[in-house]
């Protein structure tokens, strides 16, 4: 397939676009083998520079990965922490099909830390949510987040498992999330949480715990989420 050469957008955009086309529409999987810089050259009729190119863009996106003396291959998708987004829109953000499996949805008391975080009397009624995060059959991660019960009680019967929290708490509460202020770690799977993130027990995971803010400044919802080390990159912008 020849590119249109007159089209403003740059060859070698061209050609991410109709590899990224075919990941969408599933022909391309990840570990399926990508076309080699000289094929896509042949195939679209440009340098091979201009292929080489494409693919090291595709490469630093994570879309791809390049494996020594093997080729090119579709990469495990991964999700960038780089903003303050629902795991719905994550995962539609980067083209993949979202699935959620609630695992429990109750009001809980005694928990005293959580309430502290949140500037809560250490007897707060607390609504916790559990909940295995999915694209297919395959998990990404085992999220928990707790928000105060005198205001989110109904939570707890709310269809968590088709619709985003935060959308949730948006149309239903007319609470807008804002920023979230985060620690995050490296931690050993334990055992339940290896049952579940289909990982070996004692395996690394990145463990992000957060305080998230509405648009008024309130803290109102505290979260702790274990993630496949291998699926998530935290992008940090540091300033001097």
């Amino acid at each position: 397939m020849s590119l249109n050469h007159r089209n403003s957008t740059p060859v070698y955009k061209q050609i991410q676009s109709a590899i990224r086309k075919r990941i969408d529409s599933g022909d391309l999987k990840p570990g399926h083998a990508v076309a080699s810089e000289r094929e896509l050259a042949r195939i679209h009729k440009v340098s091979l520079m201009t292929a080489r190119h494409a693919l090291a863009g595709l490469e630093r996106e994570g879309v791809v990965e390049r494996r020594q003396g093997a080729g090119t291959f579709v990469a495990t998708p991964k999700i960038h922490f780089n903003k303050l987004m629902s795991y719905t829109e994550h995962m539609s953000s980067r083209g993949l099909n979202p699935r959620t499996r609630v695992l429990s949805a109750r009001i809980v008391e005694q928990e005293t830390e959580v309430a502290a975080r949140l500037g809560l009397p250490a007897t707060t009624s607390l609504v916790k949510i559990e909940r295995l995060r999915e694209t297919g059959d395959d998990p990404f991660a085992l999220e928990t987040c707790y928000l105060p019960a005198m205001q989110f009680a109904e939570l707890v019967n709310a269809p968590l498992g088709r619709s985003s929290l935060f959308s949730i708490l948006k149309h239903d509460y007319g609470v807008d999330l804002a920023y979230a202020d985060e620690e995050v770690d490296a931690t050993a799977a334990e055992n339940d949480i290896a049952d579940l993130l289909h990982v070996r027990r004692g395996a690394p995971v990145l463990r992000i715990r957060q305080v998230i803010y509405s648009t008024q400044g309130k803290a109102t919802m505290y979260g702790m989420g274990f993630y496949r080390s291998e699926r998530h990159t935290l992008f940090i912008r540091r300033f001097r």
